[in-house]
């Protein structure tokens, strides 16, 4: 299995060193080997067809604009990954401003506490800016587990296929991620 994954990389290497020489053919295929995995995060992420299809497209249009700057073609899905993150991110956050800045009906049924709403408490806290700029000093596979764990609301598992190492691995960098949360906030 180990030379094929290797073969594997090496083909969407030449792809990837073809693609940035401005070859759309080698774009379209990397874009069928990798499609149907980033889709399949974009989903679970964005929990709605609708806006993971949206996003998706996001991820593509990124990658195609950004690919001359991709330094180790080696490197293409764990890069890719990284981009769909950044993305259903973001993406994410504009819809939750969106819907908060929405209909003002809505404010009557809503429960403002948020302790009884652990999700939105969740999104609160990660759009404290203080711990926006924490999380930037975590280390990636930190940052992204965090992220993955409390905003996608992803199992260990599906971190662990996600980014591609073991549950005990997801675990040590969330673990790691709190303590370096801890520090650099201050907090308990």
């Amino acid at each position: 299995m180990g030379n094929r994954i290797t073969a594997d990389r090496t083909y969407m290497a030449a792809l990837v060193r073809r693609a940035q020489e401005n070859d759309s053919d080698a774009f379209a295929e990397l874009y069928a080997l990798t499609y149907e995995a980033q889709y399949a995060f974009t989903r679970k992420y964005m929990r709605d067809d609708y806006y993971a299809q949206d996003a998706i497209q996001e991820v593509y249009i990124a990658a195609l604009k950004n690919i001359k700057k991709l330094k180790e073609p080696s490197y293409f899905n764990t890069w890719l990954r990284q981009i769909n993150l950044r993305v259903c991110y973001d993406m994410a956050m504009e819809r939750k401003k969106q819907a908060t800045s929405g209909d003002r009906e809505l404010e009557i049924v809503v429960d403002k506490n948020t302790a009884s709403n652990p999700e939105e408490m969740v999104f609160q806290i990660l759009e404290h800016e203080n711990l926006k700029q924490a999380l930037m000093h975590l280390s990636v596979k930190e940052r992204n587990a965090i992220i993955l764990k409390y905003t996608a609301n992803m199992s260990l598992n599906d971190i662990a296929d996600y980014m591609e190492c073991s549950i005990s691995s997801v675990t040590r960098y969330l673990s790691r991620g709190y303590e370096g949360l801890r520090k650099l906030l201050g907090t308990g």
